[in-house]
């Protein structure tokens, strides 16, 4: 659910394509032997450390792990709320995007060290940020009926559905190209949606009716299409408008849209009434208030790290890195739900996990063979 992404290019140099290329083809030689080739694959890793700071690795392990464990508890975290008397989808949608200060607290520091500016407020690019700010309160509110409705594993699968999205959506709008690689990706994670419906009987929580079921399936499709609007859009704003990749950019993209998304959740929060009845939520949630606020406030502080966490890799590293992260994070997240939460893990949802992984690492490979021909 990070919306600022963006395209930038991959952390080795050209100038060791040859020799890492060399070095790969000598692995895969027959004739040598096992510690061999552990010697030849350890001189790799060891040369490609060797093309970065040590603070460039720190930063990077710390950015991964962020999206890998912020990104599952905030999911979790939001089936916890449902599972304990929360009832408010609105409620849940602001909490996804109130954690917005904590990026503004990374981006200030870097106006006075890296000595920088901050990026000038167009009317063209505020009227972007307004409209990538809706459409990301509205993508939140989504995946909100979706956590109400469907286990936390679940929700997850379909959710990885968006790469399909983006890729699409990619094409359309901002011309990336659409290779066989990508198109077989879709496919099999529609695939693996498809097997998710199958199990729709056996996948539920008690008290959840056929028709809760199915709009939450529903809702979390609709958001997963919304969620690769919004990627295809941030990346023709950073290509069309902005024209440059600074990580004081992204983060600065991110704040801005998180803003005018949090001021279109809190109105719809306050309108929906969903604001004056918190008191007496909280009341009636089970382990008490303090419970109650503890969830929405390590919701807020999860789900902000795990977008700062996909920034910096997107930015350090590249797209095909973060989706290898992303492709981890939904077993993750899935098996994560099946101890914390017993959610139910049938034979149709381990082929849909099967699936997805799959789709994700056809979509990886295909790309990186593109980057690499470019």
């Amino acid at each position: 659910m990070d919306k600022s992404e963006l395209i930038v290019v991959d952390v080795d140099p050209p100038q060791h394509e040859n020799s890492i290329s060399g070095t790969i083809r000598e692995a895969q030689e027959p004739r040598l032997s096992l510690p061999e080739r552990i010697s030849i694959l350890r001189a790799l890793a060891q040369e490609t450390y060797k093309t970065h700071p040590l603070s460039f690795w720190v930063l990077l392990t710390l950015s991964s792990t962020s999206m890998l464990t912020a990104f599952p508890a905030s999911s979790i975290l939001s089936r916890v709320y449902y599972s304990n008397g929360g009832n408010s989808k609105w409620i849940i949608s602001l909490v996804s995007v109130a954690g917005w200060p904590l990026t503004l607290l990374f981006l200030i520091p870097l106006y006075f060290f890296l000595q920088i500016s901050p990026t000038p407020l167009t009317l063209k690019l505020s009227l972007w940020y307004i409209l990538l700010g809706f459409l990301s309160a509205a993508d939140n509110l989504m995946y909100a009926w979706a956590y109400a409705y469907l286990p936390a594993s679940t929700a997850s699968l379909l959710a990885a559905s968006s790469l399909a999205f983006s890729s699409l959506f990619g094409y359309f709008i901002v011309k990336n190209k659409l290779n066989l690689s990508s198109i077989n990706a879709i496919a099999i994670i529609t695939a693996s949606t498809v097997v998710i419906g199958l199990d729709s009987q056996s996948d539920r929580y008690p008290g959840i009716s056929d028709s809760q079921y199915n709009l939450g399936f529903v809702w979390d499709i609709l958001g997963s299409a919304l969620h690769g609007l919004i990627f295809a859009l941030s990346e023709l704003v950073f290509i069309k408008i902005l024209g440059r990749r600074s990580f004081h950019v992204v983060l600065e993209q991110q704040v801005v849209v998180s803003l005018f998304a949090f001021v279109f959740t809190t109105v719809g929060t306050v309108i929906s009434g969903d604001f004056k009845r918190m008191s007496l939520e909280a009341k009636n949630f089970k382990g008490g208030e303090v419970s109650y606020v503890m969830v929405l406030v390590w919701s807020a502080i999860t789900f902000q790290l795990g977008v700062l966490g996909g920034t910096a890799v997107l930015f350090l590293a590249s797209t095909v890195f973060a989706g290898v992260l992303n492709a981890v994070r939904v077993p993750i997240t899935s098996v994560a739900a099946v101890i914390f939460l017993h959610d139910p893990m049938s034979g149709f949802k381990i082929l849909s996990l099967i699936l997805t992984v799959w789709g994700f690492g056809s979509y990886i490979v295909g790309h990186t063979s593109v980057s690499k021909h470019s």
